[in-house]
């Protein structure tokens, strides 16, 4: 008669995963069945390559539509990875069981339930369906839902709760990791308590996690029959400790029940691969429902219980660690401060009757007397050791998708290994190799793939140098796999999506964007889709902003295009088109305006302004005509007048006598001060060098704003405040200063010649550093 031993676990519990490896080791199963979908068996015997390291997931998607897809990550403190590198190691055959995905996707979709005895005919919550949103495995019970997930009793919690405990996980390493007694016992006792917990549960069976826990543990007894039929003498099954007591042969309801709850149950075609994972996201804090809160305090107790010399001290290890990570943060932590850390760590746990210390134990050491009570060094060395940055990785073995696989490639060739720690990248896209890492990002991007975040570049002003914010998140896999459908290689998919969207996007900014994204990208195939849709909409475009807002990306794209080699005549036609076009029509487009209208309006002149300083050899004649004609206009709005005005003032067309008559014209009794508010702004504002500079125009806006009745300076105090607010503050401390000496009005105490005595140390010092001789 075949041995059936039910091991009830905690996913990436480490206790738990040295209690595995010491049951199997006892009991010798020539069949280990681990709980996952059956769909990973084509890609488990894949753990057994030694290019296969830890933390790494397995991914179940539909290939149709990618963004269906769940993650089942495993680290090496993971029971599951423990018993299926067992198995390998061993001969053992490996399984896993579980619902196959096929039905789980299926059912996601909106797929109806069949009914049965248990709850009537309904459908999965559709809120579980993003799979970004739920717990990337299931979880064991001893974790309550977290995100979108359906309720289910924390039974970890329930038996904590009933031995004094508030913290589930400090119980669960004391009373299960931190024992020494038999592994097997320690799991048939581990497996009553969990069913007295079932047994009390009082949710009704039409429950949606009942139903879908239901549907999974029939599953799960379906092929573990089938297991027993295969004449097996011993089976060892390694499972979430909830599922434990469902799992025990004894206590099997009929097989026809089982049946019947899975019986018509909707499938659909799915796909499954290895991708690397973080220990970021094993963390709790990831929002994963099945994480731990700290993946590399459990890395570290697992390597320790299970390395060669189990005797070594795991507090000291940590301490010294610790001390390590605080050091490279430039603080103090010596030898000595380790030894009476590890001490107080030791007097803890026997005052709190602990085992042994715990992470909470070495913190409180830690804190105490390497940070002198302060929690704010700790914090710095949180990330690294308590949570951990190691990224795992996957053979090349390993099924992918063509993008996949070439992106990979890329990144091999320029010697780019992706990492899970942020770090800011600073590129040189004069330097070949930083430039061609510079296409791959923003090809990346493209795509929907956020390896990198662009980044500020300080204070260049050259157009050689980018900055971006890298950072692998698992989750990527999935964009790389959806982008798939685009094309095998990263260029080609780049070039299509832009081709698709081109198609798809009506807005000539966008489209300009996006012809300035395919620069960057350095995709000619994507340059020549864009360009020939964006010719089509600018013919067809009547409305003159949206033509002004493509002139700055166009430019942009004539410039820069010609310093990386792309060939952009075919975008000088259409910006040379775009700005006659829109200079014909700037004069009656900015008639009429309202005040949003306006702005605008003046926004997109300003666009269009920066856009056509780009290009040096573009003809401007055109551009400052239709400014003129809208600046000398009485009857279009004044912030659009007042900005034309000033464009043309800074062009050299326009003499500052004329600024100061218009000036004066529109600050007349006979304006409207709201008007006369809206053509200051356009004219002054962003630079203060008018004011400060021109006296007249300064004695122009003082004069108005002082002769304005109360009524009158209400309503454009606002307006000031925002056109002033713009400027810095020396600026406006200038601009002050000026006005408190306009008509010969001096304060008292002062007068208009420089105060030699206070200005005394400033000339003593600027004189030592020219190397002359001060008087004192």
């Amino acid at each position: 008669m075949t041995e059936v031993h039910v091991l009830g676990i905690r996913h990436h519990g480490p206790g738990s995963a040295h209690s595995v490896a010491e049951a199997l080791a006892a009991l010798r199963p020539d069949l280990v069945l681990v709980e996952g979908p059956p769909e990973l068996d084509q890609v488990i015997p894949l753990l057994s390559d030694p290019e296969m390291v830890p933390p790494v997931a397995g991914l179940i998607y539909v290939p149709d539509e990618p963004r269906l897809a769940s993650f089942y990550p495993m680290a090496s403190f993971s029971p599951e990875w423990v018993a299926i590198r067992w198995a390998l190691s061993t001969g053992a055959q490996v399984r896993a069981i579980d619902l196959p995905a096929a039905h789980t996707f299926a059912l996601r979709e909106g797929g109806d339930v069949p009914p049965s005895d248990e709850a009537p005919s309904e459908e999965l919550p559709a809120e579980e369906a993003p799979a970004e949103e739920e717990p990337l495995v299931a979880d064991d019970g001893g974790s309550s839902s977290v995100g979108s997930r359906p309720y289910r009793p924390d039974a970890i919690g329930i038996l904590a709760r009933a031995a004094g405990y508030s913290d589930a996980e400090r119980w669960w390493e004391d009373a299960v990791e931190h024992r020494h007694s038999d592994p097997v016992e320690r799991f048939e006792a581990l497996t009553e308590a969990i069913a007295e917990i079932r047994a009390a549960d009082d949710r009704p069976a039409h429950h949606p996690d009942v139903l879908e826990n239901n549907r999974r543990e029939a599953s799960m007894r379906r092929l573990l029959r089938a297991a027993l039929r295969e004449g097996h003498v011993r089976i060892a099954v390694v499972c979430g400790a909830y599922h434990a007591p469902a799992l025990v042969p004894a206590h099997f309801p009929p097989a026809a029940a089982d049946n019947k709850v899975l019986a018509g149950l909707p499938k659909t075609k799915i796909a499954v691969t290895w991708v690397p994972w973080t220990s970021g996201r094993l963390s709790l804090a990831s929002g994963y429902g099945a994480g731990v809160t700290a993946p590399g305090w459990y890395q570290h107790l697992f390597t320790h219980w299970m390395g060669n010399d189990p005797g070594t001290d795991v507090s000291t290890t940590w301490l010294v660690r610790v001390a390590r990570a605080l050091r490279g943060e430039n603080l103090d932590a010596s030898t000595a401060s380790v030894v009476e850390a590890t001490r107080m760590a030791d007097a803890l746990a026997a005052v709190r009757g602990r085992p042994s210390p715990g992470l909470t134990e070495l913190d409180d050491a830690a804190q105490a007397v390497l940070c002198d009570g302060s929690p704010l060094p700790l914090a710095l060395v949180h990330r690294e050791l308590t949570v951990g940055l190691e990224l795992g990785s996957v053979p090349d073995s390993a099924p992918t998708v063509p993008l996949a696989a070439d992106l990979a490639a890329t990144q091999r060739r320029l010697r780019w290994k992706p990492s899970a720690m942020e770090e800011v990248l600073a590129l040189d896209l004069r330097k070949p190799a930083q430039l061609a890492r510079s296409v791959l990002l923003h090809r990346l991007a493209l795509l929907g793939v956020d390896w990198g975040i662009p980044a500020e570049t300080g204070r260049t002003l050259g157009t050689f140098k980018e900055a971006w914010t890298l950072q692998w998140r698992p989750e990527l896999a999935i964009a790389v796999v959806e982008a798939g459908r685009y094309g095998t290689t990263v260029a080609a998919a780049a070039s299509a999506y832009v081709a698709e969207r081109a198609r798809e996007d009506a807005n000539l900014a966008s489209l300009s964007g996006l012809l300035a994204n395919c620069l960057l990208a350095d995709l000619p195939e994507g340059i020549g889709a864009v360009v020939s849709v964006l010719a089509e909409r600018t013919a067809l475009q009547q409305d003159v902003a949206p033509l002004l807002e493509t002139v700055a990306p166009l430019a942009r794209t004539c410039r820069y295009g010609n310093v990386r080699g792309v060939d952009v005549t075919g975008v000088r036609k259409i910006l040379d088109t775009t700005v006659v076009r829109a200079c014909v029509g700037l004069p009656t487009a900015c008639a009429g305006l309202d005040d949003e209208a306006a702005d605008v309006m003046r926004r997109a002149i300003d666009f269009a302004q920066h856009g056509l300083s780009l290009v040096p050899d573009l003809p401007l004649d055109d551009w400052h005509r239709a400014l003129s004609a809208v600046a000398g206009s009485d009857l279009i709005h004044g912030a659009v007048a007042g900005r034309a005005t000033r464009l043309l003032l800074d062009a050299g067309l326009v003499e500052a006598d004329q600024v100061a008559a218009r000036l004066s014209r529109r600050l007349s009794v006979a304006t409207p001060a709201r008007e006369a508010a809206a053509w200051l702004d356009g004219v002054v504002s962003g630079d203060a060098t008018l004011l400060i500079y021109d006296p007249r125009l300064l004695q122009l806006v003082d004069r108005w704003v002082a002769g304005a009745d109360d009524e009158a300076f209400d309503d454009v105090l606002p307006l000031l405040r925002r056109t002033f607010s713009a400027f810095s503050e020396p600026e406006r401390r200038e601009i002050g200063e000026q006005v408190t000496r306009i008509g010969g009005n001096v304060p008292a105490g002062k007068d208009n010649l420089p105060d030699l005595a206070a200005a005394g140390p400033a000339v003593r010092t600027m004189a030592r550093y020219l190397g002359w001789d001060v008087v004192a």
